[in-house]
């Protein structure tokens, strides 16, 4: 009784943004929200411009390890649905964007007395911005009264601190959703490049599929030919060739099955490798096979799918030799033409006319032909081409393909 076989397939890992891209968009981020800052103050001409730029470089420091340690949390969120990745980190924000509100709070708290005392000289008007900065309005440079300070320090104390920090932290958690949006959008853009590259990967599983299983299927159809004309050989007594057939049929099936079925072999090699074949041929037609080959040397290092001429020199034997009583001569010739490699298989046997030979179809296996034509088409997509017809002579195969050297 048959066992069923199950094949597990391993889930696809979740597609992550690499970890320099995202100190890449952290950094990003938070250093162009510094050089606005600083910016608006080299145009507001603070009074106090050094101090303050080296104060935002330690907050904006800070926001990009704040927002690392956020990746690290709402990373944990990869692969879940959309909405609930969002909405971890809307929430997650809140304590991270109060926290770098408490850090500016203290970086700039020594800095704020000294703004107070130089607005002594001025007629200032005092207030804070939504990223928790004072912003001092001077419409008139004049000199200012002891009481103004107060006045000064009363605003200062009116806003407190809680307020100032709400301003601020209301600032930075918008700052913090921006590059969460960016960050989904990396992740997204990260996940569509996997789904392609194992599209790809499928792709090229199938196509390796398809060429093996065409591949094997001219293996078993030689073997029954040749052991056809073996036991016709020791049915006719002729012992002495059988046991060279065998022979020959042995070296060439080791040389065969020694490689990958789906690569690529040198034409020289797939070229010795039908004249083994037809040696094996020439022990049941010793009078009547003949053999050409007419390949340049500096295209026997071209690539070629390998056994992919085999069909082809069968049926050159089976229609072109075995049916007729004189000798035939088939030919393997190749040439480059227009910067691809045109291998041909003929013979001066009977014609299509003559033998009945389909282009479609030339045996009735249904190897033959559809099988190079299956084998091109699944290797070189367009790229490649078969044209097979009567010469008025004989009979012969086209095979155009792209020419590659030293590839293979």
């Amino acid at each position: 009784m048959a066992v069923p076989i199950e094949v597990g397939i391993e889930p696809d890992p979740i597609a992550r943004v690499p970890f320099r891209a995202v100190i890449a968009s952290a950094a990003g981020v938070w250093i162009f929200y510094y050089i606005l800052i600083t910016l608006r103050s080299t145009v507001l001409d603070d009074d106090f411009f050094l101090e303050m730029f080296l104060r935002r470089g330690l907050v904006t420091l800070v926001g990009i390890a704040v927002t690392l340690f956020a990746w690290w949390f709402i990373r944990q969120c990869d692969g879940k649905p959309l909405a609930v990745r969002i909405a971890v980190a809307l929430v997650f924000m809140i304590p991270a964007a109060t926290l770098l509100a408490a850090v500016n709070q203290q970086a700039f708290a020594s800095l704020e007395h000294k703004v107070v005392v130089s607005a002594m000289k001025r007629d200032i008007q005092l207030r804070h911005d939504m990223s928790g900065n004072v912003v001092l309005e001077i419409p008139d440079p004049q000199g200012v009264p002891r009481e103004q300070l107060d006045t000064i320090q009363a605003k200062l104390d009116q806003a407190g601190m809680w307020k100032q920090l709400t301003d601020v932290a209301v600032g930075r958690y918008f700052l913090l959703v921006a590059w969460a949006a960016l960050y989904f959008a990396l992740s997204y853009a990260e996940t569509a490049r996997a789904a392609e590259r194992r599209e790809g990967e499928y792709r090229r599983a199938a196509r390796s599929a398809e060429l093996r299983s065409l591949r094997y299927q001219v293996n078993p159809h030689f073997l029954f030919n040749t052991l056809n004309s073996l036991s016709a050989l020791v049915l006719t007594g002729k012992t002495a060739a059988a046991e060279t057939m065998i022979q020959t049929i042995s070296t060439f099936y080791r040389r065969s099955l020694a490689g990958d079925p789906t690569a690529d072999v040198p034409l020289e090699e797939e070229i010795r490798l039908q004249q083994l074949y037809l040696q094996v041929e020439g022990v049941r037609f010793p009078d009547r096979l003949r053999t050409v080959i007419d390949v340049p040397r500096e295209l026997a290092s071209a690539c070629i799918p390998g056994m992919l001429l085999q069909p082809l020199v069968e049926n050159s034997v089976k229609y072109g030799v075995a049916p007729v009583a004189r000798a035939v001569t088939i030919t393997l010739a190749a040439r480059e033409e227009h910067g691809r490699l045109v291998v041909t298989v003929s013979d001066d046997g009977p014609g299509a006319a003559e033998q009945g030979r389909r282009p479609a179809d030339m045996d009735g296996c249904g190897i033959g032909l559809r099988n190079v034509r299956d084998r091109l088409a699944a290797r070189f997509g367009a790229e490649a081409s078969v044209v097979s017809g009567s010469t008025g002579a004989g009979y012969a195969t086209i095979i155009r393909l792209p020419l590659v050297r030293h590839g293979c």
